[in-house]
């Protein structure tokens, strides 16, 4: 798959009809930014002495510029998903996460088994090549699928967390707090559908391990497009509709009644 499948699936959803007009443009900036700043971290790394195949440091490093390319598409797609109950909005949150989560890790990864296993399905002779390419292509869908899980989770709790009282540091705060519980929540979850497909398969303990880092790097790949969403109007009433923030105009009426 070619790494440009990511940026022109951006530029097709900026064609849609809520993104017309140059303020949705300004969803290049942070993901550029995100995307420039894991491509020097992975020269420097690549240049330093890490102790891990270069191969394998590119597959890491892809993770969070997948995550990038997730959070632009939900961004742009917020118009969509901030209807309805907190539950659905939830649903389609998750469900645009994941999509482009894990296409954008396979195009970015330049992973290269995703037409050939499903062509071999045709062909019986193929079955068990197929299945072998099936399990070896599974641990590296179980990370993008967390990560996605993860940040819909912490934004949902963020969102009833800030009900009345939305301010920028204060829903970091509660975002950056929700993040290790839907970390340990969801990594258990995943843990337990991989037991019951392959006993044994995956220690419950790397997720634990891992947790922390994860934590930081899934905070710090959100904090540009919450300061996009703070200087941007656009992407301000987004948010607040994805999260199903109020108004705070019952707050200020009900402070007044109270003064009465």
């Amino acid at each position: 798959m070619s790494p440009l499948l990511p940026w022109l699936a951006i530029l097709a959803l900026l064609a849609l009809k809520p993104n017309h007009g140059w303020s949705a443009w300004w969803i290049w900036l942070p993901l550029a930014g995100l995307a420039a700043g894991w491509h020097c971290l992975e020269l420097a790394l690549q240049s330093s002495n890490t102790g891990l195949p270069k191969g394998m440091l590119e597959i890491i490093l892809a993770v969070p510029v997948a995550l990038a390319f997730g959070l632009a598409a939900l961004w742009l797609l917020a118009s969509y998903l901030g209807r309805g109950y907190r539950f659905r909005t939830f649903l389609g949150t998750l469900a645009v996460l994941v999509i482009f989560i894990v296409f954008s890790f396979a195009a970015t990864a330049g992973w290269g088994l995703v037409v050939e296993p499903v062509m071999s399905l045709l062909d019986p002779r193929r079955c068990t090549d197929t299945a072998g390419v099936g399990e070896m292509a599974l641990p590296f869908l179980v990370l993008p699928v967390l990560l996605a899980l993860v940040v819909a989770a912490a934004m949902a709790l963020s969102g009833l967390a800030c009900r009345w009282r939305h301010r920028p540091w204060w829903f970091c705060l509660w975002l950056f707090l929700s993040l290790p519980t839907a970390w340990v929540a969801a990594s258990a979850l995943l843990h337990f559908l991989c037991r019951m497909a392959s006993p044994g398969s995956v220690d419950y303990a790397v997720f634990l391990r891992i947790g922390p880092f994860m934590v930081v790097l899934i905070f710090a790949t959100l904090l540009p497009f919450l300061v996009l969403s703070w200087i941007n109007p656009l992407f301000r009433e987004r948010l607040k509709n994805l999260l199903h923030l109020e108004p705070q105009k019952p707050i200020l009426q009900r402070k007044e009644q109270e003064q009465l």
